[in-house]
């Protein structure tokens, strides 16, 4: 998957505009807004198809910042929830948003069953704090090259990297990021560009996009 710029940017601007709105009348974000803003910028400057999440907290702003990245990208966004007591919730979220509930479809049920429907997945996000989260990691079917899985790792036994490495395809690079209660992103496969330049294992805190 060859890196947008331009995409890159629409999306980054597009959560930025959503995550004030969203701060509005809540003191307390599920994430930070730059969290949002760096995930939904980077599964569309990668162009990602085929975007999945899975979540135990039912539609949060980050749902919303990757709905963004499928619009960009004239992708799909897939929304596991394990259980259904959020439908009504999440119905409403999408329905403040009539693009975004065009590319958006969510699915009540068992993360490790569904998660089998999809194959060659371009983009995941994962929610740590499901308690099932290492098998979902030796299920879940990635592209072997270019896609990535966003996992919130300090609450993971294992990283994603050390679960899937030398199993399945190869991965590329893992980096963590400080957002909300860690966050870890693992490439999988070969590559050019993530985000214009190499990705490297390390920390940062800053993610730029460059509208060339």
């Amino acid at each position: 998957m060859e890196w947008s710029p331009p995409d890159a940017m629409k999306a980054f601007l597009k959560t930025s505009d959503l995550c004030k709105i969203h701060r509005q009348g809540s003191t307390r974000p599920p994430l930070e807004p730059e969290c949002m803003e760096f995930v939904s910028a980077l599964a569309a400057g990668r162009q990602a198809k085929l975007i999945v999440e899975i979540t135990t907290q039912g539609v949060t702003p980050l749902t919303l910042a990757l709905a963004v990245a499928a619009t960009q990208t004239r992708g799909h966004l897939i929304c596991i929830v394990p259980h259904d007591k959020t439908k009504n919730t999440i119905s409403n979220h999408l329905k403040q948003h009539m693009d975004l509930e065009k590319v958006a479809r969510i699915v009540i049920g068992d993360p490790c069953e569904v998660i089998k429907q999809y194959k060659n997945i371009d983009f995941a996000v994962i929610d740590g704090k499901y308690e099932d989260h290492l098998r979902l990691f030796e299920i879940i079917d990635m592209k072997q090259k270019g896609s990535v899985v966003v996992v919130n790792s300090k609450v993971c036994r294992k990283s994603f990297g050390e679960v899937v490495k030398g199993k399945r395809g190869s991965v590329e690079s893992v980096v963590s990021f400080p957002f909300g209660e860690g966050m870890e992103l693992t490439r999988m496969g070969s590559s050019n560009s993530c985000g214009g330049r190499s990705c490297r294992s390390g920390k940062s805190r800053r993610f730029y996009v460059v509208d060339e």
